[in-house]
């Protein structure tokens, strides 16, 4: 199938990206991280956009090979795949075209945690030391979801932080939608997708012991156990 594109696309590299989104799709919707509503991935290889394909959870339940996968140009046009282009196609080639020189993976996701502050319209600080690198995790402004305006917004919060999407991954959630990911490869992504999501269990859960708010003494704490620990390496 790939054989229908020009010769100065990278063959191998764009099955290669197929078979990952395909892969990271299932991993999502298995480990609670994504739901059959919804949720999509894309890689950019060169001048091309791997996607996944519309409805992959609500008509297909995540159980995506390789084949289906979409391979489409940057103006859009589905060269190869099954389906049509996810419906929210406007923040993946927003982020793309806007930051593609820092990452070039994105995960658009509904995890079951998460989901939580993206319905609370609140903003989710770090409150491990494996999620301290992604700082406060922003909440836009509630903007439909699919629309033209939503692609936008998600640009811009990105703003700021390309050298987080070039190390590893910046995320943002979307009010009352979910959270949009964007870093250097799929696996990255999807790395910073699950520790985001324990991040927020942890200070949900954090209420039923009754820590502090948002952990903020307990923070305090770690904070000056990783100063003493510095000074005894020192």
């Amino acid at each position: 199938m790939l054989n229908v594109l020009p010769d100065s696309a990278d063959r191998a590299a764009i099955q290669e990206a197929r078979e990952q989104i395909a892969y990271i799709g299932r991993m999502l919707f298995d480990r609670k991280l994504t739901d059959a509503a919804g949720g999509n991935l894309s890689v950019r290889v060169g001048d091309w956009l791997c996607m996944s394909p519309t409805k992959a959870g609500q008509a297909r339940q995540w159980q995506l090979h390789a084949e289906d996968v979409l391979v489409c140009d940057l103006q859009r046009k589905i060269w190869v795949g099954q389906g049509g282009l996810t419906r929210e196609a406007n923040v993946h080639f927003g982020l793309h075209q806007a930051y593609g020189e820092y990452g070039r993976a994105v995960i658009h996701a509904h995890p079951q945690n998460l989901m939580v502050f993206a319905v609370m319209n609140q903003a989710m600080p770090p409150v491990q030391e494996g999620t301290l690198k992604f700082g406060i995790t922003p909440v836009t402004e509630y903007t439909p979801a699919h629309s033209t305006l939503l692609g936008k917004r998600i640009v811009d919060s990105m703003r700021g932080r390309e050298a987080l999407i070039k190390k590893h991954a910046a995320a943002t959630l979307a009010a009352w939608h979910g959270v949009f990911t964007m870093g250097t490869v799929l696996y990255d992504v999807f790395d910073a997708v699950e520790r985001l999501d324990n991040n927020a269990y942890f200070l949900l859960m954090s209420g039923a012991y009754r820590a502090s708010h948002h952990m903020q003494d307990e923070l305090t704490a770690f904070e000056v156990a990783r100063q003493h620990a510095g000074e005894d390496e020192a």
